[in-house]
């Protein structure tokens, strides 16, 4: 999954997004609301950490605009302020969650977790296609029972297929929700790690669940 944040304070927007890469998401950044608002408008992302108080443009303006442009990505908005008109504000604006500064790191997993779900069919941290079982929070991943090891790109790849199961994935979407902006998108390396997570969660079962859509891409089937 791919995560834009806007975020001004460098040091904190470049912890966040150590620690969310360590957690298997795809992560760009913007340090000023200029610059966010562009990659918010033209940029593939599943969720946007948007700061409010911004150079150039603030939070909020950048929230009613891509609203108004129609992106509908969700949002969950950073600040240090914790009044109640703020909060309204921001959500009345198209804010889905509203996160005070300081805050835990695990509480920010947590809130970007929920955030995603509710933009999908999967509503619990628990995703189950037939024996496949996806613990979304924990990363950790079974198939019959049996605990199959992924890295953190194959894992990303996998989540995003099972919470988009049953739909066809282009190689090109599937490159823009697992990598960042700097990625080469005509590489081939999406046809590589799908390869890597077939033999590892189909290979020894009799019923595939990814399957190749020929001139389209592929799909995780339920």
């Amino acid at each position: 999954m791919r995560i834009l944040i806007v975020e001004d304070e460098k040091s904190l927007a470049d912890i966040v997004k150590k620690g969310l890469e360590e957690e298997g998401y795809a992560v760009d950044v913007a340090y000023n609301g200029e610059d966010g608002l562009f990659m918010a408008e033209n940029e593939a992302s599943d969720l946007i950490l948007l700061d409010i108080m911004l150079p150039v443009i603030d939070g909020m303006t950048i929230l009613k605009r891509i609203r108004k442009a129609g992106v509908r990505t969700p949002v969950l908005m950073l600040t240090a302020k914790d009044t109640v008109m703020d909060k309204v504000s921001g959500l009345d604006s198209g804010a889905d969650d509203y996160l005070t500064k300081p805050f835990s790191f695990d509480e920010l997993l947590a809130r970007i977790r929920a955030l995603i779900r509710r933009g999908s069919e999967v509503k619990s941290s628990i995703i189950e296609i037939g024996d496949l079982v996806i613990d979304t929070a924990s990363h950790e991943v079974k198939r019959g029972g049996r605990l199959i090891s992924l890295s953190a790109r194959e894992y990303a790849l996998l989540e995003y297929m099972a919470i988009n199961s049953d739909k066809v994935l282009t190689r090109t979407s599937l490159t823009e929700h697992i990598y960042d902006q700097d990625f080469d998108l005509d590489s081939n390396v999406i046809d590589v790690f799908i390869n890597r997570v077939r033999n590892k969660i189909d290979r020894d079962f009799s019923r595939r669940l990814i399957h190749t859509i020929r001139g389209a891409g592929y799909m995780l089937k339920r």
